[in-house]
């Protein structure tokens, strides 16, 4: 039975066991004899094949049946090739997502549904209406909410969120809306500012998440301001949209295409890169205690002026990876640091590009440094490189003289180093500029990292006006912030940072 928005070249199954949806049907006609090569291929920036079905047919309609056991929810490419006897060859779809919109035939495109769920917002206050889509074929579903950082388990899968239940259980009875997307409204408890999630769970055990940040009642509720990536988890999110077979993303291979935003995620609804970048710190902010208000990127742009942010915080934090910022956001977050506001960024990479919202859509416009303003000149340091995290380095300690405050209790001294084999640091990269600011310091360093010229710096440099900014100089440095010694560093630099 089809689901809403299927179509001949597009199917929908959901292979859970209940005997409904279990498989697609592939259907081709051959005017001669042929062998038949079929494959079913899931896309990130090119195809992977999962599954093969090699053959000898007759002239003719042929029908092959792919049954799926354990694949992940998303949609996958079919590809058929067929060669006759005379060894001619004819080969059926895009390739490429770039091959695709140039006009390639389109390709026939298997679904497979999971308890897709995401929110339409990424934020919202106490006792606001949020409206969560969901897709499912389930009879029933159970509704809870959890909040992130207070679980004490650890996080080891990147498709598994942990966190502690705010509310009970709701029953959903979803027999009518098994065979199309259905929206549902939801009144958000009195709940402190964090990163919360809606956890789905259907009777056969598949499972689904939508995370959400519960605003604070006012800006400067607390001091400090934790601001989530999210529009970088929107740009990084395969999830494919119009049933084309490729992800709505810069990443599949058309940098044009526009990226929806309240869409939901992959790996059962986990923002991409979660487990690895922001887990950590979130755990560690519950584990040491400290209240803070947490803003989706949107909020941001919320903010009248800078002036507003400097009157209501002493400190925001960008604990991920914000490589997408409006010029909004750009904008207020220099006014806060011109008029003293201490920021932190624990990643790499941000304030990369420059992206438009237009609508419920972010598009890409131009690098930041294209734009004569180098993110150097805020951050202390800038992107230079990655390699996809296939090395990791050690930093080397370079201002026990000139920083010393950063290293107190951490047992640390000039030439120390810190990270191992396992949880060293990297996959992408910061370095200084000619545009960073007067008096930046490189507090510790990855020594070429990826060779000759290519070393991750840490750096810390303050303003006239009182601005004190930190930078990690490595993608992954605040997803370790419960490891030593990074929650002392850490925990170094609030106590110097949160203070006005």
């Amino acid at each position: 039975r089809a689901f809403a928005g299927d179509r001949p070249l597009l199917a929908t199954i959901s292979p859970n066991g209940d005997g409904f949806r279990e498989r697609a049907a592939i259907s081709f006609r051959l005017s001669e004899p042929a062998r038949v090569r079929i494959t079913v291929s899931k896309t990130l920036r090119e195809p992977a094949v999962v599954w093969v079905r090699t053959g000898v047919y007759d002239k003719g309609r042929h029908v092959v049946h792919w049954a799926p056991q354990g694949v992940p929810a998303r949609t996958y490419l079919v590809g058929l090739t067929a060669v006759d006897r005379a060894g001619n060859r004819t080969t059926l779809g895009a390739t490429s997502a770039g091959h695709l919109r140039r006009g390639a035939d389109r390709t026939p495109v298997v679904r497979v549904l999971g308890v897709d769920a995401g929110f339409e917002r990424p934020s919202y206050d106490q006792g606001q209406n949020a409206r969560l889509r969901i897709e499912a074929d389930a009879r029933q579903l159970t509704l809870q909410l959890f909040r992130a950082g207070p679980e004490q388990v650890t996080t080891t899968a990147r498709n598994v969120m942990h966190g502690a239940a705010v509310s009970d259980p709701l029953l959903l009875p979803w027999q009518r809306w098994r065979n199309a997307a259905h929206r549902v409204r939801l009144r958000i408890p009195a709940l402190p500012s964090g990163l919360y999630f809606a956890q789905l769970t259907a009777a056969d055990g598949r499972i689904g998440y939508a995370p959400f940040v519960v605003r604070p009642p006012r800006l400067g509720t607390s001091r400090v301001a934790v601001i989530m990536p999210t529009n970088t988890w929107q740009a990084y999110n395969f999830r494919d949209e119009d049933g084309d077979g490729w992800g709505d993303t810069w990443y599949a291979g058309v940098s044009s295409v526009p990226v929806r935003l309240g869409r939901a995620f992959l790996d059962r609804g986990v923002p991409p890169k979660f487990r690895a970048y922001d887990v950590g710190f979130l755990r560690w902010l519950h584990e040491t205690g400290r209240e803070v208000d947490f803003l989706a990127e949107e909020d941001l742009e919320r903010a009248r002026t800078g002036d507003a942010l400097a009157a209501a915080y002493d400190l925001i934090v960008f604990p991920g990876h914000t490589e997408y910022v409006t010029k909004k956001e750009y904008d207020v977050v220099e006014r806060y640091r011109d008029l003293g506001g201490n920021l932190m960024f624990l990643s790499a990479n941000n304030f990369f590009w420059q992206v438009e919202r237009r609508g419920r859509t972010l598009r890409k416009i131009r690098k930041w440094r294209d734009l004569d303003r180098p993110e150097a000149a805020l951050v202390g340091v800038q992107y230079l490189a990655n390699d996809q995290g296939k090395r990791k380095g050690v930093y080397v300690v370079r201002s026990g003289a000139t920083a010393p405050w950063v290293w107190e209790r951490t047992g640390l001294l000039n030439g120390a180093t810190f990270g191992h084999t396992h949880l060293g640091f990297g996959i992408e990269i910061d370095t200084t500029t000619r545009r960073s600011p007067r008096g930046t310091i490189v507090l510790a360093e990855v020594p070429e990292i990826y060779g000759p010229g290519y070393t991750a710096q840490m750096t810390y440099y303050e303003t006239a006006a009182g601005a004190k900014v930190f930078a990690a100089g490595t993608l992954d440095f605040g997803g370790r912030a419960r490891y030593k010694p990074v929650k002392r560093i850490l925990s170094n630099l609030w106590d110097k940072l949160a203070q006005p």
